[in-house]
C-alpha cells in the first residue's frame, strides 16, 4: 500500500473582503511596483501633551519601505536629524551619520505604561515609526506573510454601512495591538481603524480616515482623526488623540 502524498502547503487565499478592497485601493500589482514611499506630515493631537512630548505643526518628511517594515522622519526633535525605524531598533541619526542616540528592543521600554507616562524622544520614535507605516501601507500590509483575518460585524456610520475585516498581525509586525478591526465603505476605500494602544495603558481607539488622493494608481488617504472610544466602539469626538494630515507622497 503507497503512502499519500501530503498536503501541499502554501499561502492560505486571500479572503474576499481584503481581495476587494486591496483592489479599490490600487490593486496588489501596481502597490508591489514601488519599494519605497514618502509623504509631508503634520500631526497634532491631545496625546503629546499627555506624553509631554513638544508638538508643532511643522512639516515633516517621511519616508517607509513598502514592504518591510522601515521607516524614517526628517527632521526630527530639530533641524539636522533623523529618526531611523524597524521593530527591533530605533535611533536618532545626526546628518553626518552620527548616532546621536538609539534603543534596541525598543517595545519593552513601554512596559508598565499608561496613558500619561511621560515618553523621551525614542519612545516617540518609535510610536511614530509603526503608526505611520501602518498608516502608509493599509491595506496592503494585511497581505503580508502571518495575517489571520476575517470578517466581521459590518460597522453603522450614518447612513453608510462599513464591511469589517478583523486582523491578528504577526509577531514581527510592531503595531498599535495584536488584534485591530478594519472597515471600508461602500467603494471598499478605508473608512476606520479600531485598535488599542499597548504602549499607552491599552487605551482603544477609532482612527477616522478620509479624503484620499490617487498616486500612481495607488489611492492614499490624507487625513485621520484618532478618538478614544468607549464600551460601545463609540468614537469619543471630544477627545482628539492624534491629528494626522499628509501629502506630497512620492514614491520610490
Amino acid at each position: 500500500m503507497g503512502v499519500k502524498a501530503p498536503h501541499a502547503r502554501g499561502k492560505p487565499p486571500m479572503i474576499p473582503l481584503l481581495a476587494d478592497a486591496i483592489e479599490a485601493h490600487g490593486g496588489l500589482r501596481q502597490s508591489k511596483a514601488h519599494q519605497h514611499l514618502s509623504a509631508t506630515i503634520r500631526c497634532g493631537g491631545d496625546l503629546w501633551a499627555l506624553k509631554e512630548i513638544e508638538q508643532d505643526q511643522t512639516p515633516r518628511t517621511m519616508r517607509i519601505n513598502l514592504h518591510r517594515e522601515r521607516a524614517s522622519i526628517a527632521p526630527f526633535g530639530r533641524p539636522g536629524q533623523r529618526m531611523d525605524f524597524t521593530p527591533g531598533h530605533i535611533a536618532i541619526v545626526a546628518e553626518d551619520e552620527r548616532v546621536i542616540a538609539e534603543r534596541d528592543s525598543p517595545r519593552a521600554s513601554f512596559a508598565q505604561h499608561d496613558m500619561r507616562t511621560h515618553w523621551d524622544p525614542l519612545h516617540r520614535g518609535y510610536f511614530n515609526g509603526y503608526a505611520l507605516w501602518t498608516c502608509l501601507t493599509t491595506p496592503f500590509l494585511l497581505a503580508m506573510d502571518g495575517f489571520l483575518l476575517r470578517e466581521i460585524e459590518p460597522w453603522r456610520e450614518g447612513a453608510e454601512i462599513w464591511r469589517g475585516l478583523r486582523a491578528t498581525f504577526p509577531a514581527t509586525i510592531a503595531s498599535h495591538s495584536t488584534e485591530q478591526d478594519f472597515y471600508f465603505g461602500p467603494d471598499m476605500l478605508i473608512r476606520r481603524h479600531g485598535y488599542s494602544a499597548e504602549i499607552a495603558g491599552n487605551f482603544s481607539a477609532a482612527q477616522y480616515i478620509s479624503d484620499p488622493v490617487s498616486i500612481d494608481g495607488i489611492k492614499i488617504p490624507t487625513r485621520r482623526r484618532v478618538y478614544l472610544r468607549d464600551e460601545n466602539l463609540m468614537p469619543m469626538l471630544d477627545t482628539l488623540m492624534v491629528s494626522i494630515d499628509l501629502s506630497g507622497f512620492r514614491f520610490g
